[in-house]
């Protein structure tokens, strides 16, 4: 084992303690014989903030680092850092996966496959004429993104900031059609002819409990996804499941962003099966 091939991989964000991200790359480095090394860059652990990236970047090129994952509220505000974004990372504006070789900072986005991927194999024939998205930052660009490309024919963005909620929707319309982003309407006439919904905010996290609506706003004939996965029951599909509404917990999108962001640091191909299992036993 010692001459295995090794890889040196960080998570930076604040409160991720209790991420399961780290278990999850070295578990799947350890099944195809590399040695994995994933480590936790907490912001709020060491009483930093965003404006600490460009040290944590430079330390971790001179460490060895091949690459790093990036979480709120990191997201965005690592772009100018930068050497290059991947085309999936320009259009969303948003980086969760920076890959650092030959002196070069590439960032990638794996979120919106992520999630698509999810989707694909957990809601594959529910009705999506339209989806109500809360939460507007850079998971949020990465779910539209998603939601739109699999065939939803109307993303409406509801956001505490109204500014953001209108800048995501300009830039889907650009890179889609007008018709179909929308936003400044209300969560209720939204919701009336919506098919789904999906949230994308911090709410319902450990450290963030709560719900983007009423639960009121929930009937049977909605489906509802959560990109939340600690936990993986939020109340938000706790409480649309006891309403009959078909869910999907954030467990898929999870797992699906770290079989991309696997990918891009090692060169090698994971076994997404195998890591869906991972997921589980954890």
């Amino acid at each position: 084992m010692w001459d295995a091939p090794s890889v040196l991989v960080g998570l930076v964000g604040a409160g991720i303690q209790a991420s399961r991200t780290p278990a999850l790359h070295e578990r799947e480095g350890a099944a195809l014989g590399l040695r994995y090394i994933y480590k936790l860059i907490d912001l709020e652990s060491l009483g930093l903030h965003a404006n600490a990236l460009p040290d944590i970047l430079a330390a971790a090129q001179r460490l060895g680092f091949s690459g790093l994952n990036v979480t709120h509220p990191c997201k965005q505000s690592i772009i100018p850092l930068l050497d290059a974004l991947s085309p999936d990372a320009a259009n969303l504006g948003a980086v969760n996966t920076v890959v650092l070789t030959d002196g070069r900072r590439v960032g990638h986005n794996t979120d919106w496959w992520g999630f698509a991927e999810s989707f694909r194999r957990d809601l594959p024939d529910v009705r999506r004429d339209r989806v109500v998205q809360f939460g507007a930052g850079g998971a949020g660009a990465a779910v539209a993104h998603a939601l739109l490309t699999l065939g939803v024919g109307e993303v409406v963005i509801i956001d505490t900031d109204s500014g953001r909620a209108r800048n995501l929707v300009e830039a889907l319309r650009g890179r889609f059609s007008r018709a179909r982003a929308s936003t400044d309407v209300s969560v209720v006439e939204a919701l009336r002819a919506a098919d789904g919904l999906v949230n994308t905010t911090p709410l319902g996290m450990t450290k963030h409990p709560g719900m983007a609506l009423s639960a009121d706003l929930l009937r049977p004939d909605l489906w509802v996804a959560d990109i939340v996965y600690f936990p993986l029951e939020t109340e938000l599909l706790r409480v649309a499941r006891a309403r009959g509404c078909r869910t999907m917990s954030g467990g898929g999108m999870a797992v699906f962003q770290a079989v991309g962001a696997f990918r891009l640091f090692t060169g090698r191909e994971p076994d997404a099966d195998r890591m869906l299992a991972h997921f589980r036993d954890m």
